[in-house]
């Protein structure tokens, strides 16, 4: 990619915690000259999360309906920038992720996975499988980047998935254009293995995967998600 300016999109829903230690993170660390804007896109949070992002000074803050695919198009639709950078609330990139982002000649990407906390022998081990270059290693708290041009192209996210979204947009992105695993790591909150029990829920994704695979509809794995797991 060329020297171009970057869209940070983030999607917002109950991040009261964790949203003003993203963007006071992000604050710190980017290059201005690189970076166009910050999008917090709120999906009707309750946590007092869209109030506490309203003060936030330096910040673009949009509403749409519930749903990550609805938000990020929703924040893809007004961003200005050449690259857009999707990236969680609880996720936290590298130092030079965007300088790494305009140097990579890929047209699309994402950087490899850590966790935090990494309490168990499996929450170390799993993030060494997101070098490999497949959807089982996939998903949206490794961030994405895309040009703009390329996001338009293929018409967004679906928003008929309310989980899943990432990996079917990563996948359909892989058909037709450059995808690039950067070598360096985004940060991760480990909190849904917490809550969840790490095996259980690796198995509940395992799940989803192959429900995907089996030509299961949108709906379908959202209600089995919603049933497994909190």
């Amino acid at each position: 990619m060329n020297q171009a300016q970057i869209s940070i999109i983030i999607p917002v829903l109950n991040e009261a915690s964790t949203i003003e230690k993203i963007v006071k993170f992000l604050f710190e660390v980017v290059l201005q000259e690189m970076v166009a804007e910050i999008i917090l896109v709120d999906g009707g949070s309750t946590d007092g999360s869209l109030e506490m992002m309203r003060k936030i000074g330096g910040v673009v803050v949009v509403q749409s309906e519930k749903g990550r695919a609805l938000q990020l198009n929703a924040g893809a639709a007004i961003a200005k920038g050449e690259i857009l950078y999707f990236l969680h609330a609880d996720s936290f990139p590298p130092k030079g992720f965007e300088q790494m982002i305009v140097q990579s000649k890929a047209e699309s990407g994402c950087f490899r996975l850590r966790f935090d906390p990494a309490n168990s022998l499996w929450l170390r081990l799993a993030p060494w499988f997101t070098k490999f270059d497949s959807f089982l290693f996939r998903g949206g708290d490794q961030s994405l980047f895309i040009e703009r041009e390329v996001f338009e192209s293929l018409g967004g996210f679906d928003e008929r998935y309310k989980i899943y979204e990432d990996v079917e947009f990563i996948n359909r992105i892989k058909r037709k254009h450059d995808f690039e695993i950067l070598n360096d790591y985004v940060v991760t909150s480990s909190r849904r293995f917490q809550e969840n029990g790490t095996m259980r829920l690796y198995f509940h994704f395992a799940v989803i995967h192959l429900k995907a695979l089996m030509g299961k509809d949108p709906a379908s794995l959202s209600v089995y998600y919603e049933n497994h797991i909190k």
